[in-house]
C-alpha cells in the first residue's frame, strides 16, 4: 500500500511540471527568496540613488603591510 502511493508521488513529480514547481519551490524557493530579500536590504540600506561615499584615510596612516621591498633586475624579452 505505501510503496503504491510513494511510486504514484513519484510519477507525478516526475512527469506533471506543476508538482514538480511546487515541490522544488516548497523545497528551495522559500530559502531562496528570502536570501534575496536579505541582500537587498543590506545593499539598499543607507545609500540613495546616485549618492557617492568616500572613504579617506588620515594622513600618514598607511593601510600596507608590505614595507618596502626588493628591487629585481628583469630582461625585456623580445
Amino acid at each position: 500500500m505505501i510503496f503504491k502511493f510513494l511510486f504514484v508521488l513519484l510519477l507525478l513529480i516526475a512527469f506533471v511540471p506543476p508538482v514538480r514547481r511546487f515541490f522544488f519551490w516548497l523545497l528551495v524557493g522559500r530559502q531562496l527568496a528570502k536570501e534575496q530579500r536579505k541582500a537587498n536590504e543590506q545593499f539598499n540600506r543607507g545609500t540613495r540613488e546616485g549618492e557617492t561615499r568616500v572613504h579617506s584615510t588620515a594622513p600618514g596612516v598607511t593601510d600596507s603591510r608590505i614595507k618596502g621591498g626588493e628591487y629585481v633586475d628583469y630582461d625585456e624579452v623580445k
